[in-house]
């Protein structure tokens, strides 16, 4: 009994050094493969790959194939979750630096509460989740004003604005996520996602001209590491570490990583990447941060 408490305790903080590092790792692999390798294109790599990898392993085990009512929604999550999600935090990553992208994706569970809030009727509007919802938005305005660019210029608008619509569009996932009829095995659903979404924003890298002028010869060694990493242990290893939590502890427990993330993507970014963080940088980081614990821990007591 005792060898297996271990054995289990271990898995577990094993999943959560991958779900914290790995995944906070990946906004730094994301800005790298980038600088070479058109976004969207990139995007519809990564998850093609890693959606057919996830599909033809749980095919193989026997999961049922999901119906074509279940194609049909895996698809339209797959657009909001992938192209309207993913596509703008790799187009962004193009002009933020790669802490900064963690951070204001950090704001997801902010706008999760008000899609709760408003489709799904599950969470009131306290005093308590407005002032958190207004002090998270507020650290977004810190990090994109002009009027308070101490020790630097204020990120990228166009970017930081991309990276509002991508939380924005993981929260209208989460809503649909209720709504439509998916396959009862999650990896299944998740791999039928990635490969709709692979494919879509594929379609996407199309229509922008993301193809036009690209060659695949001209890519470095470091960019294609880049994207197995992304790949690998990025989607994969993480996914299957984030489902282990899921099943094992509590969803707020495998959910932490929403702010564990940022400062493990700045740090990461500083160290490895020479990314430069000014002050108010650091004061809007924290103060994202602080609404999002709150909003988390909120959601946990209830």
């Amino acid at each position: 009994m005792t060898s297996g408490a271990n054995s289990d305790k271990w898995k577990r903080l094993l999943a959560f050094a991958i779900i914290y590092f790995v995944w906070g790792s990946t906004f730094l692999a994301i800005r790298i493969g980038v600088h070479e390798v058109p976004p969207l294109l990139l995007a519809a790599m990564r998850f093609f790959i890693a959606g057919l990898a996830l599909f033809l392993w749980v095919t193989a085990r026997g999961e049922r194939l999901p119906t074509a009512r279940q194609w049909a929604a895996a698809t339209l999550l797959g657009f909001f979750i992938f192209v309207c999600d993913y596509g703008l935090l790799f187009w962004a990553e193009k002009r933020v630096p790669s802490g900064i992208a963690a951070v204001m994706l950090a704001l997801i569970p902010a706008f999760m509460a008000i899609s709760e809030i408003l489709f799904l009727g599950t969470q009131k509007l306290t005093l308590r989740l407005a002032a958190a919802l207004i002090v998270g938005l507020g650290g977004v305005g810190v990090l994109m004003s002009r009027s308070l660019s101490v020790g630097g210029a204020p990120i990228d608008r166009a970017g930081a604005v991309a990276l509002i619509v991508a939380a924005l569009s993981w929260s209208v996932s989460s809503v649909l996520t209720r709504k439509v009829p998916l396959p009862d095995s999650k990896v299944m659903s998740s791999g039928a996602q990635m490969l709709a979404g692979g494919l879509l924003l594929a379609l996407a890298a199309a229509g922008f001209g993301e193809f036009r002028d690209f060659h695949f010869s001209s890519v470095s060694r470091e960019a294609w590491l880049a994207l197995a990493y992304l790949i690998v242990a990025g989607s994969i290893l993480g996914f299957s570490a984030y489902i282990y939590l899921l099943h094992h502890t509590r969803p707020a427990l495998a959910s932490s990583y929403a702010y564990v993330n940022p400062p493990v993507a700045v740090l990461i970014g500083v160290l490895l990447a020479g990314e430069s963080v000014r002050l108010f940088d650091l004061i809007g980081m924290a103060v994202i941060l602080t609404g999002v614990v709150t909003i988390t821990l909120a959601k946990t007591r209830r």
